[in-house]
C-alpha cells in the first residue's frame, strides 16, 4: 500500500493504491498494517483535502480477506484480526476529507466492503461487486452488514448478503451502491473521472468539506430535529474562519479563492 499526494492542478489530493498482485489484493496482515499506516498519513497530512483509493493491479479492486492467511489463524485470532480490519475500515469511514473509491474489476468481500467505507464510489462498466460470506460461513465482518444496507436498502442488502451474487456496474449504479460507472474503453479510464471529481471538490474550502462530510454522516445516525441543530452548530463554527472571509472576498473580486484551511 502506498501513499502518493498530487501536485499541480491536483495539489490537494492522495492516491492509496493497493499492490499485491499474487494474491489479487487480498486483505492479510501485512496489506491491513499498511493501509492503516497509510490512513494515519493522510489524516495527519494538512494539505491532503480528497483521498482516492485505487488498486494498480489490473482486473481486481479488492479480492477480499486472504483466505489462505486466515486457515493458519485460531479462532481468536481470527476473530481479532476481522476486528482490526473493521476498525481500519471505520477509520477510512472517518476521515475528515472526501473519500472515493475507484473500483476497476472485482470487489469481493472485504474488497467490497472497503469501498463502501468510502464516501463515493466511481466503477468501471466491467466491474462487480460481491458479498459471498454467507457461503464460506460467515457474514460480512468489516462493516458491510451496516453500511450497505444504508446505501441500498435494508431488502436489497438482504438479498445480496443472503445470496452473495455479483452485481454489475450497471446494477450497482441502479441501486446507489456506486455514484458513477466508466465505460471501460473511454480514454483515461475510471481513475481519471474519480480525479476529476476530486479536483473539483479540492476547489472547496477545506474546513467546509470537514464539516459538511460529518454533518451528512452524523446527521443519518439521528432523528431530523436533531440533524438540524447539529448543522446548525457545524456552520456556526464555520463563520469565524479565514476561509469564510476568503470566500466571500473572492466571490465579489470575481476570482478564485485561495482557501488555508483556517
Amino acid at each position: 500500500v502506498t501513499v502518493e499526494p498530487l501536485s499541480g492542478v491536483h495539489e490537494g489530493v492522495s492516491i492509496i493504491s493497493l499492490s499485491r498482485p499474487a494474491a489479487r489484493n487480498a486483505i492479510g496482515r501485512q496489506l491491513l498494517r499498511e493501509l492503516a499506516e497509510a490512513l494515519d498519513t493522510v489524516r495527519q497530512e494538512r494539505t491532503t483535502r480528497c483521498v482516492l483509493v485505487r488498486s494498480v493491479v489490473p482486473g481486481v479492486f479488492c479480492a477480499g480477506a486472504d483466505l489462505k492467511e486466515r486457515a493458519t489463524m485460531s479462532q481468536s485470532e481470527a476473530a481479532e484480526f476481522v476486528s482490526r480490519i473493521r476498525r481500519t475500515f471505520t477509520e477510512l469511514q472517518d476521515l475528515p476529507m472526501p473519500t472515493l473509491a475507484v473500483v476497476e474489476g472485482l470487489a469481493l468481500g472485504g474488497g467490497a466492503e472497503l469501498a463502501l467505507a468510502c464516501d463515493i464510489r466511481v466503477m468501471g462498466s466491467g466491474a462487480s461487486m460481491a458479498f459471498p460470506e454467507a457461503q464460506l460461513g460467515i457474514i460480512p465482518g468489516a462493516g458491510g452488514t451496516q453500511r450497505l444496507p444504508r446505501l441500498v436498502g435494508a431488502s436489497r442488502a438482504k438479498e445480496l448478503i443472503f445470496t452473495g451474487r455479483r452485481v454489475t456496474a450497471a446494477e450497482a449504479l441502479d441501486m446507489r451502491l456506486a455514484e458513477h460507472v466508466v465505460p471501460d474503453d473511454q480514454v483515461g479510464g475510471v481513475y481519471n473521472r474519480a480525479l476529476q471529481l476530486a479536483e473539483q471538490m479540492v476547489r472547496s474550502a477545506p474546513l467546509s468539506l470537514r464539516q459538511a462530510k460529518v454533518a451528512v454522516n452524523r446527521g443519518l445516525e439521528v432523528d431530523l430535529h436533531t440533524g438540524l441543530a447539529m448543522e446548525e452548530a457545524l456552520y456556526a463554527q464555520l463563520l469565524p474562519t479565514r476561509d469564510r472571509l476568503e470566500g466571500l472576498k473572492a466571490f465579489a473580486e470575481k476570482r478564485k479563492p485561495d482557501y488555508k484551511g483556517e
